[in-house]
């Protein structure tokens, strides 16, 4: 029996289309942290950090030639990596800039006299979370600090989890070099040797160590995610997240091997990961089935990505290629991959889906592209919430705001457009019982 379920498309359960969000069980617990930290402030920070970090340094600060030592050090030693790095971080950021000029400041004259705009500022200090656990990701640090960049924010504070200090000074802040190198590479302003809900409560509410923060970005545990849900309102996050999910449609141009090597790459990141595929062919269900058997007996991440088969794996057997795609918009998956050669079968399933966080098109598009090396952010919506909303982009770092502005004739009259607005402002102020909107616009027009 293999590893992964196969399932009929008419017996997909109805639980596997909900959100998938694991933070509620922790709810109590992150608030008494939250609130430990609003009114302790770095007292408390010390304290969870003594409870339940590496290390417990006294100054949290990692200062930018730390930084600056990390990025050298790894450039030396792993030059391929940090080539790696900053690769990634010139896609990201160059992608990141493109979706930036599509946010454009503009006016237009509605009627005669009445002109609105909108403007896109950006706010003036973000909040990056950098996660360390397992796998310290400091690919997701640039996916953070990127579209951050690109949209002109003017201080990026960057939290991440204490690590033991090379030294042996346990006094002195220190984190995973490979993210400290990575924030350098970036361009993060300030680095701060302190991780889960407590960190996101001190960037949200601020304390003498680290400043308040407009928005908060990143991943992380579901201490961090329920954090970054309760404080939603005090500051800007990017979005709840929950386990991490791929889905793949497919059809018999595809290559079996390639395929479950997707899905093990997506279900390796934790045992709550999903890893699904939908096709109408019974045979290349069988053999993606076998190959996942066959790679998982050879994966040295077999323990995490086994588990995570099994818990949560699907390969869907459709009745047609309209039920499969119908399948993945009521999943709205964080990933979705068409496996498929160009033609039809392609141009049905491009047309049709619409609820995802990236869509990876053909054979050689791999998820894993997304995730480290192809300009796109791979801090994506999770937990069917693609249904409504996007991923990490500029847009989660600017504001767009609106203007008014009216204009007299050149005898000093009001244009025709600005007295009809008047005239309709004390029509509906009145009609609802604001009188003092009403007269605010009537006595705009008694001259």
């Amino acid at each position: 029996m293999s590893d992964i379920t196969i399932v009929k498309g008419n017996d997909v359960s109805p639980d596997f289309f909900e959100p998938r969000t694991l933070a509620s069980d922790v709810h109590d617990i992150v608030q008494g942290i939250l609130d430990d930290v609003k009114h302790r402030g770095d007292e408390a920070l010390h304290e969870m950090s003594r409870k339940f970090d590496q290390a417990a340094p006294e100054n949290l600060a990692i200062g930018k030639e730390a930084l600056k030592a990390c990025a050298e050090k790894l450039e030396k030693e792993n030059p391929d990596l940090y080539q790696a790095l900053s690769f990634t971080y010139s896609l990201t950021y160059g992608f990141a800039k493109k979706q930036r000029e599509c946010f454009t400041d503009f006016e237009t004259e509605l009627v005669p006299g009445l002109i609105t705009g909108q403007k896109t500022i950006p706010v003036e200090r973000a909040g990056l979370y950098a996660p360390a656990g397992r796998f310290p990701l400091f690919s997701t640090l640039i996916m953070c600090a990127a579209p951050a960049k690109a949209a002109g924010v003017s201080e990026l504070v960057m939290c991440t989890p204490p690590r033991k200090h090379p030294s042996g000074d346990d006094k002195l802040p220190w984190a995973d070099e490979n993210i400290l190198a990575a924030a350098y590479i970036c361009g993060v302003d300030t680095v701060f040797a302190c991780g889960g809900a407590q960190a996101v409560a001190a960037m949200a509410y601020g304390t003498a160590s680290i400043p308040k923060v407009d928005v908060i970005v990143g991943p992380g545990n579901k201490f961090v995610t329920e954090a970054k849900r309760i404080l939603y309102g005090q500051v800007g996050i990017d979005f709840v997240a929950g386990p991490t999910e791929a889905f793949i449609i497919a059809d018999d141009t595809a290559n079996p091997a390639w395929v479950a090597a997707d899905l093990l790459a997506q279900a390796e990141h934790d045992p709550d990961a999903q890893a699904v595929m939908v096709t109408c062919s019974e045979k290349l269900a069988e053999a993606v089935a076998a190959e996942v058997d066959k790679q998982l007996s050879v994966l040295p991440t077999a323990e995490t990505a086994r588990e995570s088969i099994k818990r949560n794996g699907r390969i869907i057997l459709a009745d047609s290629l309209f039920q499969a795609v119908d399948i993945a918009n009521r999943k709205a998956p964080e990933h979705l991959e068409i496996a498929m050669d160009p033609g039809t079968n392609m141009d049905y399933v491009m047309s049709k889906a619409h609820n995802y966080g990236t869509l990876f098109i053909g054979h050689h598009a791999a998820e894993v592209l997304g995730d480290y090396a192809a300009g796109l952010n791979h801090v994506l919506p999770t937990s069917g919430s693609a249904r409504f909303t996007g991923g990490l982009s500029v847009r989660n770092f600017i504001k767009t705001v609106t203007t008014l502005r009216t204009e007299q004739d050149p005898h000093g009259a009001l244009y025709e457009g600005v007295v009809k607005s008047a005239q309709t402002a004390v029509i509906l102020g009145e009609t609802e019982g604001l009188i003092a909107h009403s007269r605010a616009a009537a006595i705009r027009l008694q001259g």
